[in-house]
């Protein structure tokens, strides 16, 4: 029933499969980074840190360097912080 319906959107819009997949693709990549992004940043600024100025150099890498950002954080930044 579902993939009856949804299978008659798609006929209506003019989408086959392929374009499908490549509007979940572009739809889908953004949408998981913002969510990485913020769960970093909200990481971050929930954590205390072993120097002072560490949270704040933190944040900035999250927000200023795209995409490498969360990534750094999670490999390095998790560990400096004080449990």
């Amino acid at each position: 029933m579902l993939t009856t319906i949804f299978g008659s959107i798609l006929a209506i819009i003019g989408l086959g499969g392929q374009e499908m997949l490549w509007v979940l693709l572009f739809a889908l990549i953004p949408v998981s980074w913002f969510a990485c992004s913020m769960i970093a940043l909200i990481n971050a600024l929930r954590s205390d840190f072993r120097g002072s100025s560490d949270k704040l150099i933190w944040v900035l890498v999250i927000l200023f360097v795209p995409y490498f950002g969360p990534i750094l954080y999670f490999t390095i930044g998790r560990q400096q912080r004080v449990i």
